[in-house]
């Protein structure tokens, strides 16, 4: 994990509810929340543990996919068919394997979602995942500002200010190691890993601040995002696959973060892959 850091950036949001906003109005539960631990700085080391092998599996299955143009986007689940892609659904498949549930003190999220974008290019795609300057014009209102801090060829480290709302709002600064690469010209996948995930607390105000690593809720803990794309003579092809970890629900307050932690991964997922379509449709 990189140092903890504060960008320093200023994003206005006059009807945005900050962390610290959700926290004021739970004053009274604040005894009972410290108690039951929701304040969870990091994810226990069995949980981030578990999460690392999850990963570097699901990392080398993309890298064997990735090697032939055949299966290089998996295919759409049994009982959907690529005419659904083509008329303009997208496809949402949960992979979390049951044995979540098991991780101490953590909840680990899988998903994955395809796309078919009419008469798409391959090196379209490419631009456009490349350009974060343009995040916050496409990804509005998740992605509130980026930054590139290095650039080495098709790698790339990046911060970026994003905001997740479901019940409460919740504003992060996040960071990530990201490379790009392609089997050929046609073919093309990028990964990205989270290295740092900050919460702030009234942000886009004089008293914005980093929450400390004693304050912070774990409302997400690790985020990595895989694309795979694939151009065919009547268009593109896209795949993102998410897996994060999140804290897990303390008995008896599942109605303050169950929504928050359930929903978002899905819902984050489904809003990247639609507004990336949105993007690449528009005339560029």
């Amino acid at each position: 994990m990189m140092h903890r850091r504060s960008s320093g950036r200023r994003t206005h949001s006059a009807s945005t509810h900050s962390v610290g906003s959700f926290i004021r109005a739970l004053l009274p539960f604040l005894p009972f929340l410290a108690a039951s631990g929701l304040a969870a700085a990091e994810p226990p080391p069995a949980a981030s543990s578990a999460f690392n092998t999850y990963v570097a599996s699901l990392e080398l299955r993309l890298a064997l996919q990735h090697r032939s143009q055949n299966g290089f986007v998996a295919p759409p689940p049994a009982g959907q068919s690529d005419l659904r892609l083509r008329q303009g659904e997208l496809i949402i498949e949960q992979l979390t394997p049951s044995s979540s549930a098991d991780l101490p003190g953590a909840m680990l999220h899988h998903w994955r979602g395809t796309a078919f974008i009419p008469g798409g290019k391959a090196a379209d795609f490419e631009r456009l995942m490349k350009d974060f300057n343009a995040y916050p014009q496409h990804y509005a209102p998740q992605v509130m500002d980026t930054k590139i801090l290095s650039q080495q060829g098709d790698h790339f480290q990046a911060v970026m200010r994003v905001r997740q709302k479901h019940v409460i709002t919740v504003v992060m600064d996040t960071a990530y190691d990201i490379t790009f690469g392609r089997l050929d010209p046609q073919h093309g996948y990028s990964i990205s890993r989270s290295t740092q995930i900050d919460e702030i607390d009234s942000p886009g105000t004089r008293n914005e601040r980093t929450l400390k690593s004693t304050e912070e809720h774990g409302f997400l803990w690790r985020l990595n995002t895989y694309w795979s794309y694939q151009e065919r003579e009547a268009g593109l092809y896209v795949q993102i696959e998410s897996a994060s970890l999140t804290r897990s629900i303390p008995t008896g307050f599942g109605w303050i973060i169950g929504p928050f932690v359930k929903s978002v991964p899905r819902e984050s997922l489904e809003f990247t892959l639609r507004s990336t379509c949105n993007a690449l449709q528009k005339p560029r």
